[in-house]
């Protein structure tokens, strides 16, 4: 689980050619890296500080290490999923997966320190870079058939030292089926150092946490639709939208059936978690 760390010192992972063009990040987590938004733990990292704790876990075999996050659609099924209660409670990091929280947490003055929305197609380029020079086996459960192996392909001529392996997502997932147990033990057989999965909220999440003991010692991170994007089935939102809190506009505007309630409906019921996070930064600031 989640240990502070005092800052020591500061690096950049980037090639030496690229230092000047990039801001440096620790080596180390804050103590105030971990905070309390909307009644839920989240940690306040930068997409390279997180690509940074990824490949120190690799390189010293800390075994298994769950990476999740957290939005705005998350914090509402938190509240009526005990699946995904029980998830959470065994995550060892949580990305912050949501600009308008990110403004949000600033205005409630959560961190003397800059953070950011940090998600899968924010350090997607980075992740494929590390993965290609270290070498490193990434397995992808998720997606219709087809899709995680173009997603694959692709990815694989882009950067060809990176080994990668592919389940679809449309098995029988109850624990203890014949198609559960198989995808399992294919996972085993791979023995990934990352291990995606792709499956959407909270199927993701729940398939995690009801598999974890049967999992093999990587570090695994839901990813929603990201093999969606890499194979070219679904449309990235321009990544300006992201950085203004607006991509969701742009998935509800692609997908208003699937995603009308919980971007129109369900952050309503976050309001009251919301009133006392702006209570709580008043206190603070009176003391």
């Amino acid at each position: 689980m989640f240990q502070e760390k005092a800052a020591l010192d500061f690096v950049t992972a980037m090639p030496d050619r690229r230092r000047s063009a990039r801001p440096p990040f620790r080596r180390e987590r804050r103590a105030d890296e971990r905070v309390t938004l909307l009644g839920e733990p989240i940690d306040l990292i930068r997409p390279e500080e997180l690509m940074l704790q990824i490949e120190q876990w690799i390189a010293e075999g800390a075994g298994r290490q769950i990476v999740a996050n957290h939005n705005l659609h998350s914090l509402y099924l938190i509240r009526r999923d005990p699946g995904m209660r029980r998830f959470y409670d065994q995550v060892d990091l949580i990305q912050l997966d949501s600009t308008p929280l990110v403004h949000f947490g600033r205005l409630l003055g959560l961190s003397s320190q800059p953070f950011h929305r940090c998600t899968y197609l924010d350090w997607r380029d980075h992740f494929w870079s590390l993965a290609n020079r270290r070498g490193w086996r990434i397995m992808f459960v998720g997606g219709a058939a087809g899709v995680a192996e173009t997603a694959a392909k692709q990815l694989g001529e882009r950067y060809p030292n990176a080994m990668i392996g592919t389940q679809n997502g449309y098995f029988d997932a109850t624990p203890g089926s014949d198609g559960n147990a198989a995808v399992l033990e294919a996972v085993r057989d791979f023995a990934p150092d990352v291990l995606f999965v792709g499956m959407g909220m909270p199927r993701q999440e729940l398939w995690i946490a009801d598999n974890l003991s049967d999992l093999p010692q990587a570090v695994i991170l839901p990813i929603g639709a990201a093999f969606d994007y890499e194979a070219g089935a679904q449309k990235a939102a321009p990544r300006w939208m992201g950085k203004v809190g607006l991509e969701w506009l742009f998935r509800l505007a692609s997908d208003p059936k699937r995603l009308f309630v919980r971007y129109c409906v369900q952050p309503w019921f976050l309001l009251g978690p919301a009133l006392r996070d702006v209570q709580a930064a008043g206190r603070r600031r009176q003391t």
